[in-house]
């Protein structure tokens, strides 16, 4: 019996879900944020990590052992590498707070949220899309969204920075939040990282 042909663009496009259901989980734990609480509510994303580590591990292993790949074997590895940047950016943000003990959220956190999780469903149509570049009508369309959703985020970053360093006295909340903004911000950016990368492989590809 022939083993089934392993589908390295569906398995690429399951680790850009992962990283959108957490956005999407977080969102309302941000409205509704409570620290001790929160500990507990962020075990869901915590378990979407594990499961797009676990796409990243069968990428992997099957780049190791297949003889033929649909683009170049490097390409897969760090198209790879660039979608499981953004679901550690977000899994990561929420080990943040807890870790720094944040009892309670800056406005920008929520508006960032909503940032995150327009630039990941941009992402995980662009992934999808990627798997019939050829004949795909919107996935130029979703890259220029992403890049845009992108660029929005930048001036949300200089805006909640400054309205931090204006109102905020205390300065332990200062370095806490600095390192916040700086991780969400930074999640926005590898989104966009990875449309620019599918985009660059279309090219190499066409």
């Amino acid at each position: 019996m022939a083993r089934e042909k392993f589908d390295y663009f569906a398995a690429m496009t399951d680790i850009a879900k992962s990283a959108n259901k957490a956005a999407t989980a977080l969102k309302p734990l941000l409205a509704d944020y409570e620290y001790h609480k929160f500990i507990l509510q962020a075990e869901p994303i915590h378990e979407l990590e594990n499961q797009a580590d676990a796409q990243v591990r069968a990428i992997s292993d099957q780049l190791a052992i297949s003889f033929m790949t649909p683009i170049d074997r490097e390409d897969i590895s760090y198209l790879t590498e660039c979608l499981d940047n953004v679901m550690d950016g977000i899994n990561e943000f929420t080990y943040l707070l807890e870790n720094l003990v944040v009892t309670e959220l800056h406005p920008g956190a929520e508006e960032f949220m909503d940032a995150i999780i327009a630039a990941t469903e941009g992402m995980v149509v662009a992934c999808g899309e990627f798997a019939k570049f050829k004949n795909s009508k919107s996935l130029k369309e979703y890259i220029r969204k992403v890049r845009s959703l992108e660029n929005g985020a930048d001036k949300l970053y200089s805006q909640v920075v400054k309205d931090m360093y204006t109102n905020e006295t205390d300065p332990v909340e200062i370095i806490k939040w600095r390192d916040l903004y700086n991780r969400l911000e930074r999640t926005v950016n590898d989104t966009e990282i990875c449309v620019k990368v599918i985009g660059n492989l279309v090219i190499k590809n066409t």
